[in-house]
């Protein structure tokens, strides 16, 4: 009894969520070896099933295998499944269950829902995972039923429809998975679909909707479009989505109007461009080839990569308001203001302090692992490297076609990296750590030279 109270102790949010998704990918895994999972009719090798898990349930979209011509109808389910578990995250889809079974919600699970959505209060979650489920389902419908009407002129009635709901949720979860390699070609994505207005529209709608965050549909839809009363964290959420996509759309058409958009009208241009700064934000579809990419449109996407998308969210990176917080951090600085103000209100220094810990985690995980991979394979070309390392632990998925070349080591690499992205670096670290309290008594400072 006493053994069971002290691992239940050590067991805090943190770790129930890092556990939860390992249990997820490592269940994938097991039916993905299954031969039923493959068209070829054999067992898959336990790695290749445990990435394609892996980016499934961390919603990524890196693959290994073409998921449309490595895998069956029973593979593609079960890809599918892992998508939706992994955008909408494990606890979310445990209390949809206990609320359908009409399971009361003690306290502590309403700490870990906290915790996996990122809330930032504990009163309200319940009902904020009801709107979330909600939205998302009428969300996903829309989004498949708008997709079907493009895809069952060219697919026919079956495979179109099912094709409209699988992409629909990969694209809401961000997770940039599709399955159009046996009909255009493997690792084609919706390069096929470049001017078709309305798929490329409705992807991008998809992505952003399920980038923002659940927190910040419940304040637009009670505040309606009352924009002054908005809470802060909407309000950096919107302003940092629309600067991105925006400023993405701009740079992409300077970047590769001679290269990729050379040959495109200007709606066409226009259209790529902006479907390659929507995307680059954590879902990993693409209109164009990843692989033509100028260097400057290259590492445009990996920053785009890196930043990703909101807190609380179906999107990776170390998110849009933490990117914010210490642009306004690094701004406030260099005015000699006092405290960080922005939309007429002051953070609080423990938000700083949170923001500085993810990206300097992150950033240190992607550096080393781009020198881990750069060591176990240096044929690879440098930059595609770090377009890889950093389409991974932003759970985006975009490749320049490296992910096929790595070796068993490399791999590996990423996948503890697309495991890493999922549950965020910092909740990775702490997964680690025991949250000791602190002594109230304070070493003596002593000033250094900085900079």
């Amino acid at each position: 009894m006493k053994f069971w109270r002290k691992v239940e102790d050590r067991l805090t949010y943190v770790r129930i969520i890092a556990l939860g998704y390992l249990v997820v990918i490592l269940a994938g895994t097991s039916l993905l070896m299954l031969p039923i999972s493959t068209r070829a009719g054999e067992k898959t090798d336990f790695l290749t099933a445990l990435f394609t898990a892996t980016t499934s349930t961390c919603v990524t979209g890196l693959v290994v295998a073409d998921t449309g011509s490595h895998w069956t109808s029973f593979g593609h389910v079960v890809i599918l499944l892992m998508i939706q578990i992994g955008g909408l995250g494990f606890v979310t889809m445990g209390v949809m269950l206990a609320m359908a079974l009409k399971k009361k919600i003690t306290l502590r699970t309403r700490g870990l829902l906290q915790e996996s959505m990122n809330g930032m209060n504990m009163g309200g979650i319940v009902r904020l995972v009801r709107y979330a489920l909600k939205g998302t389902l009428i969300i996903e419908v829309t989004g498949a039923a708008l997709l079907a009407i493009c895809f069952v002129p060219v697919f026919g009635w079956g495979r179109g429809i099912w094709y409209g709901i699988f992409h629909s949720i990969s694209a809401f979860c961000n997770a940039g998975i599709d399955l159009l390699g046996p009909h255009y070609g493997e690792y084609s994505s919706f390069v096929p679909f470049c001017d078709n207005i309305m798929i490329n529209v409705v992807l991008m709608m998809l992505i952003i909707l399920g980038g923002i965050g659940f927190f910040v549909w419940d304040d637009l839809k009670a505040k309606k479009f009352h924009v002054k009363k908005y809470a802060l964290h909407t309000k950096m959420t919107l302003y940092m989505t629309f600067l991105l996509v925006i400023g993405g759309t701009v740079l992409f058409l300077i970047f590769e109007n001679d290269n990729l958009l050379k040959e495109m009208n200007t709606a066409d241009k226009i259209l790529a461009a902006m479907f390659s700064s929507v995307t680059a934000r954590t879902a990993g579809f693409n209109t164009i080839d990843t692989a033509g990419l100028t260097n400057a449109s290259k590492l445009l996407t990996i920053v785009f990569m890196f930043v990703g998308g909101s807190p609380g969210s179906t999107a990776g990176g170390i998110k849009t308001v933490t990117a914010l917080v210490l642009l306004s951090y690094v701004w406030s600085n260099l005015r000699a203001s006092k405290g960080v103000n922005i939309f007429n209100r002051r953070l609080d220094d423990d938000v700083i302090r949170k923001a500085s810990n993810v990206v300097v985690i992150s950033m240190l995980l992607a550096v080393t692992s781009w020198i881990l991979i750069c060591f176990i394979q240096p044929e690879l070309s440098v930059i595609d490297v770090m377009f890889e390392i950093f389409s991974a632990i932003g759970t985006v998925g975009m490749s320049t076609g490296l992910t096929r070349e790595l070796s068993v080591g490399s791999r590996i690499v990423i996948i503890l990296l697309m495991y890493c992205g999922r549950i965020g670096s910092m909740s990775f670290a702490l997964s680690f750590t025991e949250r000791k309290k602190v002594a109230p008594v304070q070493l003596p400072t002593e000033k250094i030279m900085i900079g």
